[in-house]
């Protein structure tokens, strides 16, 4: 941010979520006098539990509000400074089973917080987005760099990539402070267990099927959430607006490479390990080259795959009672809990 003081009062949005979560343990342990204020919708993927230990805490607040919605953007940025878009809808298959609720939220959402961020003077917007944007790479090509061109795959990339379009366009044509972000495939504590480490995880632990699509030979280069969130830190205090950042794991690995080492962790029965029908234009390869993010944000992943994952396997062991309250569906009576107090 060049020639700026560092924001000190965030707006995170899609903070209840996986990666957003993790974000704002990251900003509250890690900046001194920052605060947040947290706005999510509370989809099925958003729970409450995820920071049910920072209510409470001087310097964060949660608001219950839709992206998409502009009274509610309006009233939560407020008094900040900045903006990180986590807020998203995410699973690649629910985007196949139906486009609709990605176009809302992550491109008519992401548009309504652009042009809040447009009126509000001196205000940064990160847009967090994902490496599935370039589509997919052969098993010889060369890692996606922020130059490759988008050839999005499923309605879940494409949704990504018309919201990553929209906020370079904003930079370039309002000179909107906006910078976009593209990360591989993150994995570590408070992820829906519908993603594949933590599902392969818990339906180990529970002697469940481990179901892995066609042959397992998809290939995702892997990095820990933490990792993650230090980068986009480092985007959000030194990136250039207008600029795309890539980052990434330097860890490319087979998904069936992935559930072995799982089941090994865990001591399951290998024989849990189940091929089932592949999904309908499942990209084969995803690699992302961090070296920009390396070089201009003196940024570089510090977790390993091997002991990442040994971390990763342990949280869940630990933390069995969040996982199954999720599996179950029981968690959204900790919503309904949750909701009433905030609204008495």
């Amino acid at each position: 941010m060049s020639g700026a003081a560092a924001p000190r009062r965030l707006l995170v949005t899609g903070g209840l979520g996986f990666i957003g979560s993790n974000f704002i343990r990251t900003v509250l342990a890690e900046r001194a006098g920052w605060s947040v204020v947290n706005l999510d919708a509370c989809t099925y993927a958003g729970n409450p539990a995820n920071l049910a230990d920072l209510e409470g805490r001087a310097g964060y607040r949660f608001v219950r509000g839709d992206i998409a919605d502009t009274a509610a953007v309006a009233r939560a940025l407020e008094g900040c400074d900045a903006v990180v878009n986590f807020a998203a809808e995410t699973h690649v298959d629910r985007s196949i089973l139906s486009a609709a609720p990605f176009v809302r939220t992550n491109v008519v959402g992401t548009l309504t917080l652009l042009d809040a961020v447009r009126a509000r003077a001196g205000c940064r917007m990160l847009q967090v987005s994902t490496d599935e944007v370039y589509g997919a790479l052969g098993p010889a090509d060369p890692p996606f760099t922020e130059s490759t061109p988008l050839d999005p795959t499923s309605p879940y990339a494409a949704s990504k990539a018309a919201a990553d379009h929209l906020a370079l366009a904003y930079a370039r044509t309002y000179g909107t402070d906006v910078v976009v972000t593209r990360c591989s495939n993150n994995y570590g504590p408070y992820q829906f267990p519908e993603k594949l480490i933590p599902l392969m995880i818990t339906n180990a632990v529970e002697g469940a099927p481990l179901p892995v699509y066609g042959d397992g030979q998809q290939v995702r280069d892997w990095i820990h959430v933490e990792d993650h969130c230090a980068g986009l830190l480092a985007a959000l205090e030194r990136g250039v607006a207008g600029e795309v950042y890539n980052f990434g794991g330097r860890s490319e690995r087979p998904n069936l490479e992935i559930v072995r080492r799982i089941i090994a962790l865990v001591g399951a029965d290998a024989a849990l390990l189940t091929h089932v029908a592949d999904r309908p234009a499942h990209d084969r390869r995803y690699a992302v080259d961090p070296a920009k993010a390396e070089r201009v944000l003196g940024w570089r992943a510090r977790h390993d795959l091997a002991s990442g994952l040994e971390r990763t396997v342990a949280w869940y062991r630990t933390h069995e009672a969040w996982w199954r309250a999720v599996k179950s569906g029981a968690y959204r009576d900790f919503y309904r809990t949750w909701y009433e107090e905030r609204t008495a």
